[in-house]
Order: C-alpha cells, then sequence, then structure tokens
C-alpha cells in the first residue's frame, strides 16, 4: 500500500524517473489506493463547497466576540482556513471507517494527506507571528517541505543531497544544506532575540524610577547585545569556526574607515546623547529652523516633531556638532516677551496694570514666577512697554500663547479707553519760487 508514497520519494528524491513512474503507476493499480484517491477526490469538493457556506455561519459568531482581542484574531485565523480544517477532520474520519472496516494499512493515503493538510493549516496560522508577510510566507513554506519530507519519509535523502552540493573554500565547506541550516538557525535565533530585546525595551519604558533618557539607553544596549549574542551563538552551534570570519572582519572594518563612517558616527553619537542626558524623549528643542517636540531617540537618528505635524528624523550627529537650544532640559518653565505699544496721552501705570491683569487671564499662563511689564522707551508715536510671563509647556507652542495674551491685553485697553497708536507723518510741500510768490510752505498731516 506504501508502494506509491515510495515511488513519489524516489521520484523526486532519487532522480530514477522510470522506476519511480513504475512504482507508482503499479501502487495506483490497487483497488484500495484508487478508492482514497476517490475518497480524496470527494473530500476536496465537499470542503471547497460546504467550507465557504460554513464559514460565513460563523464569521456572525466570532465577531460577536468583545473585549478579547487576542481571541479574536487567532478565531478569524482559524476561520479564514474553514475549508481546509473541514477536509482534515473529513479525511480523519475516513481513516477512522477504514481502519475500523478492514486493515490499517489501506489507509495510508488518506493519512498521509490529512497529516499533511493538517501540518499546513498549524504552520500558516503559526508563521503569522511574524510581522513581515513576506518573511512569514518563506517560513511557511519552509517549515512545511521540512515537515512533508519528514512525513513522507524522505528527510534524510534530501539532507544527502543538499550537503552534496557543496562549495570548498579552504578549510571552510559550505553546501545548500549549511545554507538552509544556517538560514533558518539564525533567523530564529535573531526573530527570537529581537522579540525579547522588545520586550526589555517596553518594561524599561515603563520604568518610572528610571529617566527616560537611561530607559532608552538601557534598552538599546540590551537589544544590541542580546542580537549579537543570538548570531554568534547561531553561527557557532552550526559548526563553523568563528575564526574563518578574519578576513571578513578585516574587510568590515575597512569598509566601516571608508563608507560607513556617517552611520558609525551617528550610531556613536546616539550612545553619547543617551549616556549624558542631553536630550530626552518629551523634550522641546530648537535646532536651526526646526522647532519641536522629541518623539523618540533611534540608534541612527533623533525623530522630532514640530507644531505644524512635521516629523523630522535629524541624525544623531548634528546634536553633538551643532549648537541645540532645550526649552526643557532642567526645567520645562519659560519666560515669554511680548512688545506693544500706547497712546502718549495713557497713563503708564494703568497700561502696566491691565497689561499684567490680561496676562494673567491667559490659562497658560504661570501663576509664579507673576507677570511684569515695564515702561521700556519713549518711542516716536508711542510708549513702548514689554509684558514678560512664565508658561511650563513650550511644546504646545508660543506663538499661539503670545497671541492670547495680546488679545487680553487688547479687550483690557479697549474697556479702559486706551488707544492702540499708528505712526504720524508730517509732509511738507514747498512751492517753487520762480513759479508763484513768496509764502508760506503748506503742511499735511497724516
Amino acid at each position: 500500500m506504501a508502494e506509491p508514497v515510495d515511488g513519489i520519494r524516489t521520484f523526486i528524491l532519487l532522480g530514477r524517473a522510470e522506476d519511480a513512474l513504475r512504482r507508482t503507476l503499479e501502487g495506483l493499480l490497487d483497488p484500495w489506493v484508487l478508492a482514497q484517491l476517490a475518497i480524496l477526490g470527494l473530500i476536496l469538493a465537499i470542503s471547497l463547497v460546504v467550507g465557504p457556506r460554513l464559514e460565513a455561519r460563523l464569521e456572525g459568531r466570532v465577531r460577536a466576540i468583545q473585549g478579547q482581542p487576542r481571541l479574536l484574531r487567532f478565531l478569524a485565523l482559524l476561520l479564514r482556513r474553514t475549508r481546509w480544517i473541514l477536509a482534515t477532520l473529513l479525511a480523519w474520519l475516513a481513516v477512522f471507517v477504514i481502519r475500523a472496516a478492514t486493515l490499517d494499512t489501506r489507509s495510508a493515503l488518506l493519512e498521509l494527506a490529512a497529516a499533511l493538510v493538517a501540518s499546513w493549516v498549524a504552520i500558516s496560522v503559526l508563521s503569522r507571528l511574524i510581522r513581515n508577510r513576506t518573511l512569514g510566507r518563506l517560513a511557511a513554506y519552509a517549515a512545511w517541505a521540512f515537515v512533508a519530507l519528514n512525513l513522507i519519509g524522505a528527510a534524510d535523502e534530501a539532507a544527502d543531497g543538499l550537503d552534496a552540493a557543496a562549495l570548498t573554500f579552504g578549510s571552510l565547506r559550505i553546501s545548500l544544506l549549511l545554507l538552509l541550516k544556517g538560514g533558518l538557525v539564525i533567523g530564529l535565533a535573531l526573530w527570537i532575540a529581537t522579540g525579547l530585546g522588545n520586550l526589555v525595551e517596553n518594561r524599561l519604558g515603563r520604568a518610572t524610577d528610571l529617566t527616560p533618557s537611561l530607559r532608552v539607553l538601557l534598552g538599546k544596549l540590551f537589544k544590541i547585545g542580546i542580537v549579537v549574542l543570538a548570531g554568534v551563538v547561531a553561527v557557532a552551534s552550526l559548526g563553523i569556526d568563528l575564526t574563518a570570519f578574519t578576513v571578513f572582519s578585516g574587510a568590515l572594518g575597512v569598509g566601516i574607515g571608508f563608507g560607513l563612517q556617517q552611520v558609525v558616527s551617528n550610531f556613536v553619537s546616539g550612545i553619547i546623547i543617551l549616556a549624558d542626558k542631553s536630550i530626552k524623549p518629551g523634550d522641546t528643542i530648537s535646532l536651526g529652523d526646526t522647532f519641536g517636540w522629541i518623539r523618540s531617540l533611534r540608534a541612527r537618528f533623533v525623530s522630532v516633531v514640530t507644531r505644524d505635524g512635521v516629523e523630522y528624523l535629524i541624525p544623531n550627529e548634528d546634536f553633538i556638532t551643532n549648537r541645540v537650544v532645550s526649552w526643557s532640559f532642567s526645567d520645562t518653565k519659560i519666560r515669554v516677551d511680548v512688545r506693544f505699544g500706547v497712546a502718549y496721552d495713557s497713563d503708564p501705570h494703568a497700561v502696566r496694570r491691565l497689561a499684567v491683569e490680561a496676562a494673567k487671564s491667559v490659562p497658560r499662563v504661570e501663576a509664579q514666577p507673576v507677570p511684569v511689564c515695564h515702561l521700556t522707551a519713549f518711542g516716536e508715536s508711542s510708549l513702548d512697554f514689554i509684558l514678560r510671563f512664565w508658561i511650563c509647556d513650550p511644546q504646545n507652542g508660543l506663538t499661539n500663547v503670545r497671541g492670547a495674551v495680546l488679545l487680553a491685553c487688547w479687550d483690557a485697553f479697549k474697556a479702559a479707553g486706551i488707544a492702540i497708536p499708528f505712526p504720524h507723518r508730517e509732509i511738507i510741500m514747498k512751492t517753487p519760487v520762480e513759479l508763484s510768490r513768496p509764502g508760506p510752505a503748506s503742511r499735511i498731516e497724516t
């Protein structure tokens, strides 16, 4: 009964096409093999017809689940594979019936098909843990191929064939089997290390007893360390001598010295920024023409968000070599100045009092230190004043709070009858002597 399976294995792995085809055709002539193929065709037809209808009925019940997003996502993944789950159940039911009615060996094809479909359902669901869909599909195909070879019993032959295709560089032998195993082991190790690093980084991010800069620094160092350790352990587990990478390490050093200077400089600058705590997430800073608050610190750049919603990715090196204005380095309180002028017939003492009261009425203005207003100059057309007040949330903007204070001053001055002057100019027009008699010059005031 296992002759069809053996024939397929021989055809795929050993390349003996004629012998494999003969053994496969001989096995297919067995009545029980034909019966199993017919049962498989019937199961496939039932699954394709009944599966979508069953999925539509179950979808409403799944959507009714509230407050359990993980369970809902898992059930949704199973729901999209209803037809294959149904095919697996029907195949195992057929195997149970055949075994109860006749010999166990007369259900080999059904068992193989049920195991292959069941393994694909399980692997496709587990592969969704990988966020990158392309990598998830590749991992699912590779895992299913490995399981299928083991179910057929051809894993050893496949491994020998892949190991035979190899290239030798001195003492280093690289085969297709080593490349596949290396890709699988290294990928799995890096995936686990990255997940563990993100978990520790998130836990450190919630540690209130640590400063924001120290949280980011510890998280980055742990993540980099665990990834490097995972890569070394994975390479060593493959039996590769790490001294074989000496030449590669030297070439990498030369490459860093010539072509990756900026990358390494930004990386080192990021470590320095985190170590000296010069900036941290949430700080309000000005760098050149960019004013905003820091959203996150990365290995290569700093994410700065401005008031208009634009996010700038500024290299770490710029925060080391350029002048940075931090509005919240040691204290979030900053002083804001507003300049204005009033008419000369206004009482400057009343102007100062009204301006201070107007500033206090704005919600964002701090009560301590108290706002102050000073007469600064006797201007050409006005008495010039400066109003100074403090705020503790510069990340919410400066122009808007200045505008709010000026509007409050306008309302207060208007209610008190204090005018905001505009410039006065005198234009003296002299009539030419040769065209008219001498007389007083005319004057126009504006």
